[in-house]
């Protein structure tokens, strides 16, 4: 079920609120089971997914800021309210993991090496993991309005996902902790689903995912 849009949650009270959640969900494990391990190390696979999806979330949360003031379609301000709110919320728990294991939220490897991809060519222009857009993507959806914007977002959004799941199924196969592994799963499913509705609505419009 979708939700209803009711609105943008920016500025301190909604930072705090991630942090919050962040941290009641990191120390959350389940009963009757071995103590899984509380601090992953420094390049392990739980910390670099940690810091290369609080990166790849950021973006698109940016992007559907942007959407917002770009159209006045409701069913696309929904969507990109949704996205906005579970990958800013997601990557408070991912920071906050990263605070409560005392672990840096920055690498001095590249990206992506916690999966052995660390020698994967960048796009470069901004664009520092699998589905990330360039800075002259996002810079050009600022100038369209309307249906234009909205296959843009829609396209850039897809790319992001699809970078996002592979992403996803990586921490799924590679991280120790438990809670860190059934979020990733939870991405996984959550992103697959929003990229069927997606292709969707780029039908609608007359357009397509670019190959």
């Amino acid at each position: 079920m979708r939700r209803r849009y009711i609105g943008w949650i920016a500025g301190p009270a909604a930072a705090a609120l991630v942090a919050a959640g962040a941290i009641t969900y990191a120390v959350a494990e389940d009963s009757g089971t071995a103590p899984e391990p509380r601090v992953p190390a420094a390049e392990s696979a739980d910390a670099g997914f940690a810091r290369d999806m609080a990166v790849h979330h950021q973006q698109a949360v940016e992007m559907s800021y942007i959407i917002r003031d770009r159209t006045k379609n409701e069913e696309v301000r929904r969507l990109a309210y949704d996205i906005a709110q579970t990958q800013a919320n997601q990557r408070g728990m991912l920071l906050g993991w990263l605070d409560l294991w005392g672990l840096p939220k920055v690498s001095a490897k590249p990206p992506m090496a916690w999966m052995g991809m660390g020698d994967m060519p960048e796009r470069g222009d901004g664009s520092l993991m699998p589905g990330m857009a360039t800075n002259t993507e996002l810079n050009k959806l600022r100038t369209l309005n309307g249906k234009q914007a909205e296959v843009l977002y829609l396209q850039l959004m897809t790319d992001h996902h699809k970078g996002g799941i592979h992403m996803a199924e990586g921490c799924a196969a590679k991280c120790t902790v438990g809670v860190e592994k059934r979020l990733a799963r939870g991405m996984v499913d959550a992103q697959q689903s929003e990229l069927q509705v997606m292709a969707g609505m780029l039908k609608e419009r007359g357009a397509a995912p670019r190959p």
